[in-house]
């Protein structure tokens, strides 16, 4: 049995169930639209912006955005036993999603390694939440290009919008080695630049001639070029310091170069640098394979190339297998959690060998473990080039879970003509966060409490920035859950200032950015430019997702030639 009553501005159907028991449906969720919030000062909008439009920014907007509509409902509508519902200071919520390059979605576009397509799927997800907004009852905008620190200060955001969460991540810089050779040797980079520069991101263009020199030149003048043909395998040598799945996909992109690449949105001027990939990697850590930090997903991936004809060997030597099976690593593979690490173990143990590798394919890939690197040498050649790594073999003490490495005396030299650290990123302060004391140097995050900066202000944070550059895209979400139980806090205990005119949120960023002559992206100028990567005639083949525009300048040009 349906009974339906009009309970203005919604409506409400109670419907009669098997049992005879009565429950409510809300067929209509809001107090009011958004011309009423405009007028009724009695149930303002709530404004919200998102500082960075990676992951974290857009979960954390997804589940600000079904909390708050939730709580409206619970607001307007009555109990099942007639008791009064618990009042709430907002009718909606608008939220502006603000990031300093014209496109979203932060590492899914510039960190995700290019052969993986079906984690940058994550993009038609988030693309949903502006594809299926009903601007009565919510918002959500799209501010690129847009540089907060500096064409808009932190603290005017907070003067202008109700909440202020921020998601910039840790993109900025990275952790250091801080050894001899790390700051003055040219083909010493992070794997945070090189995994921007083959992503096609417009800031790390730079990062190819390096790469070029590196791979294909070894001397100091142009009569050491090496010759090379668009599938030449280049004889260099790169050493990966660090084993998180950010130096395995180094290595497989690396070893794949251009025709295990061809297929997938990596540009063209990647992949005609990279040519046929790089004869030998070796992927080094400190500690041993029990401690690993890589999952056995990139590691079984390393495993495949030769089989899937990419012409590559995958190396481990036994020798470092065993003598990284200490009693306290035993005790890890079989404690809790140890399971993962158990099948990384038979991985390795199955693919090591006790004596040098065969000579089966034209490139290679090795893990070494156990091996620190001490000093970055000059190339004998040219000296203002890397050259070698030397490395200390360290060993393993301590009890399980808390083993460190410890070095041994004995040591190893490593030829490298192209050297990429990827040991961690690192997070940095928005300009003027210093000064506020909310930023903690030593973890590289903001000062927060489950995201809530501290004192009295609408200060928020989620994903890297807040709890440090770990996890997988998965993890933002459950991060971004415990920002917005801290927010919707934070909002049943505050109360708008309902006897003053609001003339900030989305208004007073527009007049800003006028004002300022700042040319933000819109996500419809956004669209513009993905139509512009897509458009075929910048296609290499059929099977090529798209051809990334490179440089800010053409994005703006692509996404707002329609409106000058």
């Amino acid at each position: 049995m349906l009974k339906q009553c009009l309970l203005r501005p919604q409506i409400v159907a109670f419907i009669t169930d098997r049992n005879g028991s009565t429950r409510k449906n809300l067929w209509r969720t809001f107090a009011s639209t958004n011309s009423d919030a405009k007028n009724d000062k009695k149930q303002p909008r709530l404004s919200v912006a998102v500082v960075g439009a990676g992951p974290a920014g857009f979960y954390a907007s997804k589940y600000l955005t079904s909390s708050v509509l939730k709580r409206i409902t619970q607001s307007t509508s009555s109990n099942d036993d007639d008791r009064p519902s618990t009042p709430f200071a907002w009718s909606g919520i608008d939220i502006d999603l603000i990031e300093r390059l014209p496109t979203p979605y932060g590492l899914v576009r510039y960190g995700v390694a290019p052969d993986h397509p079906e984690v940058k799927n994550v993009e038609n997800d988030f693309a949903a939440l502006f594809n299926k907004q009903d601007e009565s009852h919510s918002s959500i905008h799209f501010y690129g290009n847009v540089d907060v620190g500096k064409q808009i200060t932190l603290s005017k955001l907070q003067s202008l919008y109700d909440i202020v969460i921020l998601a910039y991540g840790c993109q900025a810089a990275d952790k250091r080695l801080s050894i001899p050779g790390e700051d003055t040797l040219e083909g010493v980079l992070s794997a945070r630049e090189f995994v921007a520069w083959y992503n096609g991101h417009p800031e790390f263009q730079h990062i190819g001639p390096i790469v070029e020199g590196c791979l294909w030149k070894k001397g100091a003048d142009s009569t050491n070029n090496v010759d090379s043909t668009e599938t030449s395998v280049s004889p260099a040598r790169v050493v990966v310091i660090g084993q998180g799945n950010v130096a395995l996909d180094v290595a497989r992109v690396l070893a794949k170069g251009k025709p295990g690449l061809i297929d997938t949105d990596t540009p063209t001027s990647v992949l005609n640098l990279l040519k046929g990939g790089v004869s030998h990697v070796s992927v080094v850590g400190r500690r041993g394979h029990v401690q690993g930090a890589f999952t056995i997903k990139e590691l079984r991936e390393l495993t495949k190339l030769k089989k899937e004809g990419h012409n590559v060997s995958f190396v481990v030597r036994k020798e470092e297998l065993d003598m990284g099976m200490t009693d306290a690593s035993i005790e890890e593979l079989k404690g809790p959690g140890g399971r993962p690490k158990s099948r990384i173990d038979k991985l390795l143990q199955d693919n090591a060998l006790e004596d040098a590798p065969p000579k089966d394919a034209e490139k290679s890939v090795e893990i070494r473990f156990l091996l620190n690197p001490t000093q970055f040498a000059p190339h004998e050649s040219d000296l203002s080039k890397v050259g070698h790594v030397l490395c200390e073999r360290t060993r393993l003490e301590g009890d399980p879970g808390q083993q460190r490495p410890v070095g041994t005396g004995e040591t190893e030299e490593l030829p490298a003509d192209l050297v990429l650290v990827s040991i961690g990123y690192r997070g940095m302060p928005l300009q003027g966060m210093d000064e506020l004391d909310f930023f903690d140097s030593k973890s590289s995050t903001v000062v927060n409490d489950h995201g809530k900066l501290p004192g009295v202000n609408n200060l928020f944070v989620t994903g890297w920035i807040k709890r440090g550059p770990t996890g997988i895209i998965g993890t933002n979400i459950m991060d971004a859950k415990d920002t917005v139980n801290s927010v919707m806090k934070y909002l049943e205990a505050s109360v708008p200032d309902l006897g003053v005119e609001r003339q900030g949120g989305r208004d007073g960023l527009n007049d800003h950015l006028v004002a300022s002559g700042i040319n933000a992206v819109d996500w419809n100028q956004f669209l513009r430019i993905v139509s512009a990567e897509i458009d075929t005639t910048r296609l290499r083949s059929e099977s090529q997702p798209r051809e990334k525009i490179l440089a800010v300048s053409e994005m703006l040009k692509a996404g707002l030639q329609n409106d000058r």
